[in-house]
């Protein structure tokens, strides 16, 4: 009997770090989905990757819903040239998974060339079996 316990008990903890680092890869694939998204500007690549009740938070403090957020980057108002994302770690909390990232990109707003170094939070949601983006905030940081 007590071996069965230790069995089962080795084979549900098994079970669930399988489940986590199935959860925690997807959410990976995601957030460079997102990255390559934000850069091309594919529009349904971006609807599909949001939630309707998408809160983007820019590091000035601008908030946008989906359809601006999708908007701004698929007419190139918001124009991502290059975005590289490092020092990602990414936390999954039953159907939430908060990914934090640095962000260095190049931009072109309005014909205006600048750089942006970012710290980043996303923070993804699992409803029925997709993760969508539903939240995300950024803030400045010096190099």
């Amino acid at each position: 009997m007590k071996r069965t316990i230790i069995l089962f008990t080795f084979i549900f903890m098994s079970t669930l770090a399988s489940a986590q680092s199935t959860d925690e890869t997807k959410i990976a694939e995601l957030t460079e989905k997102l990255r390559a998204s934000m850069i091309s500007g594919n529009k349904a690549d971006l609807e599909n990757l949001v939630w309707d009740d998408l809160t983007y938070g820019h590091s000035n403090g601008h908030i946008e819903d989906k359809l601006a957020f999708v908007t701004a980057l698929s007419t190139k108002t918001s124009d991502f040239k290059t975005i590289e994302l490092s020092e990602v770690a990414i936390t999954i909390a039953g159907n939430t998974a908060i990914v934090r990232h640095l962000l260095r990109g190049n931009t072109n707003d309005g014909g205006i060339p600048a750089k942006v170094n970012l710290g980043v939070v996303l923070v993804w949601e699992k409803r029925t079996q997709d993760w969508k983006l539903l939240a995300r905030r950024s803030f400045k940081i010096s190099y």
